[in-house]
């Protein structure tokens, strides 16, 4: 099982600093920022051990002047056992991508407007998580439904180790309700898919063929009245060889939003292959899974009964509100550690 490792991040840290003291340090900007980077998060990391740590050993100290304060010292020492365990997280952390950004998209299945609302639901849900952790998030496009919710959405999370985390969540998420749009109140099964992107710099290097591509323009929606764009700013690209689409209208400029979806494009395209390797490495290991559409990777049921399910870790939580308002860093920790022993793709 891996761990967190102080010593190891110690050492690594000494190494970071020595290569940031070479003479020409700079001459290669690409390659220096990247060092100064990963010397941020690793010293970001041994100082909340070492915080942690210091709290730890207080805890401590002060239980065995009073014995009296076991309550209130084990209540204190929640929050710590959550930080350590997101120090655990990071440990598991060794794809190329898995320290940046992430882009998600969500997109309704099968279901008709019961699937637009679910595809809505789960946006919400990851944009509460998002908060919860710290992270910063944007709201690229959203194309709504019919009646209610929404047919897609494509967002922006930002923070440490965004894309290492929401990986857990590639896949389709299955909801079972009754129905709130059905007038005979029956229970309904729907059903979206989550993509989710490492979210790449510009300067990025992943290959586009232009001749690849079929560009296309149209008006964004937007609020009405004086505000509604009355121009063809909204850029939607489609990569031909793979099917891939990719739709951005949040800023006012068609050249602003052609750069951001390109830029997606090519995160698409990079996570697409990093999904081969996997893939390839599955077989391998004899624990080869379709991460296709047609996978289910959980389960929300919110009737007869309440449950989360996921059936790649069989972890589960009855408090199925509890999730869908963005708890769900359980599930999350859960699949890290199956991954990391090489027990899920």
């Amino acid at each position: 099982m891996i761990t967190f490792d102080p010593d190891a991040l110690t050492a690594r840290r000494a190494e970071l600093e020595a290569k940031m003291g070479e003479p020409g340090f700079w001459d290669d900007q690409a390659g220096a920022a990247q060092i100064s980077t990963e010397h941020a998060r690793v010293a970001r990391r041994l100082e909340r051990y070492d915080r942690l740590t210091h709290e730890y050993e207080d805890a401590r100290e002060l239980q065995a002047l009073d014995g009296d304060m076991d309550d209130e010292i084990a209540a204190s020492l929640d929050p710590l056992v959550a930080e350590l365990d997101r120090l655990q997280e990071d440990a598991l952390f060794t794809g190329e991508y898995d320290a940046g950004d992430a882009v998600v998209t969500v997109h309704s299945g099968t279901g008709g407007t019961d699937s637009q609302d679910w595809a809505e639901m789960l946006v919400r849900m990851y944009l509460r998580w998002a908060a919860d952790r710290g992270f910063q998030t944007d709201m690229l496009e959203a194309s709504p439904g019919e009646e209610a919710g929404l047919k897609s959405a494509t967002f922006t999370i930002k923070g440490e180790n965004a894309y290492g985390i929401l990986k857990a969540e590639r896949g389709v998420h299955r909801l079972v309700r009754m129905s709130p749009f059905d007038q005979a109140h029956r229970r309904h099964t729907s059903f979206a898919q989550v993509i989710v992107s490492p979210f790449l710099p510009d300067d990025t290097e992943v290959e586009v063929d232009e001749n690849d591509l079929r560009i296309d323009t149209y008006r964004a929606s937007g609020a009405g009245g004086q505000h509604v764009n009355k121009t063809d700013s909204a850029v939607r690209i489609t990569h031909l060889p793979t099917g891939i689409v990719v739709a951005v209208q949040n800023e006012r400029s068609q050249s602003s939003n052609k750069q951001t979806a390109m830029r997606i494009l090519r995160s698409r395209l990079a996570e697409l292959a990093e999904e081969e390797r996997e893939a390839e490495l599955a077989k391998e290991r004899g624990a080869a899974q379709d991460i296709g559409f047609g996978s289910q990777i959980r389960s929300y049921v919110l009737h007869p009964y309440q449950q989360v399910k996921d059936h790649r870790t069989d972890h589960e939580v009855g408090n199925a509100q509890g999730v869908l308002d963005g708890n769900l860093d359980s599930f999350i920790h859960a699949y890290l550690l199956a991954k990391a022993a090489g027990k899920v793709v």
